[in-house]
């Protein structure tokens, strides 16, 4: 059986979905066995209502931009075919949920409620768990797992899921812990001026040449290789 999860985001009106605040953008990847398949689900959705200017300002969208766009009404069927019942991951799963929810419980839809199909992982829960008395927004944990943000300057629903999809297999690849430090929160980056540095230590490593009788040693090892491998040898090739 497939595992397949789906990486989830939106993006709002406002904070609070009980004094009227609507969905309008839903972005969605799609991880099957533990890698992104390049699938994915992105729509904005005419929200019917005016943006909260704090909104605003965190992803830039405007009612103008929005208001030639399909309420949420129409791109249900869509989102819930694409989401297939699968386990969802979420960053602060309760605000994404709450206004789905309600969007659902606007439409009297039978599914009354996301959990009722669907399994939640918290990646927000995951990291506070993970890193106790850190930061665990998405930009920094975007920052901890070395994930690229520089594409990112405002939110964005499907930007961000697939931010969230990268630090998720990231946190939870067993791998990460080689690399930490107790002290240090963050991973060293790798730069083109550290890769120099270490090419220059290289070329100080001492240079140890052979005599004639230790290289004719060498040949006739990688002809004995040649004759067990059928009269191939890599290492001869690429010596001749």
């Amino acid at each position: 059986m497939n595992a397949r999860q789906v990486v989830l985001d939106t993006e709002t009106t406002g904070l609070e979905p009980s004094l009227g605040h609507r969905i309008i953008e839903i972005g969605a990847v799609e991880i099957l066995n533990r890698r992104l398949t390049g699938e994915y689900f992105h729509v904005y959705i005419n929200p019917e209502r005016d943006i909260d200017e704090g909104a605003m300002a965190v992803h830039g969208l405007t009612r103008e931009f929005l208001k030639d766009k399909p309420t949420f009404s129409k791109v249900i069927h869509d989102l819930l075919n694409f989401l297939n019942g699968d386990e969802l991951i979420i960053h602060n799963a309760p605000f994404d949920l709450k206004f789905l929810n309600e969007e659902l419980r606007r439409l009297q839809h039978p599914m009354k409620i996301v959990e009722n199909k669907h399994a939640i992982i918290d990646t927000l829960t995951l990291a506070r768990e993970k890193h106790p008395g850190q930061r665990n927004n998405l930009d920094a944990l975007c920052k901890r797992y070395n994930v690229d943000t520089s594409k990112r300057t405002l939110h964005g629903a499907l930007l961000d899921a697939r931010l969230l999809a990268s630090v998720y297999l990231a946190m939870t690849s067993g791998q990460h812990s080689l690399f930490e430090s107790s002290v240090k929160e963050e991973k060293e980056v790798f730069t083109p001026e550290k890769s120099q540095k270490g090419l220059e230590a290289r070329e100080r490593f001492t240079v140890i040449s052979v005599d004639e009788a230790g290289w004719a040693a060498h040949q006739n090892y990688l002809e004995r290789l040649k004759k067990e491998n059928g009269g191939r040898c890599a290492w001869k090739e690429e010596s001749n």
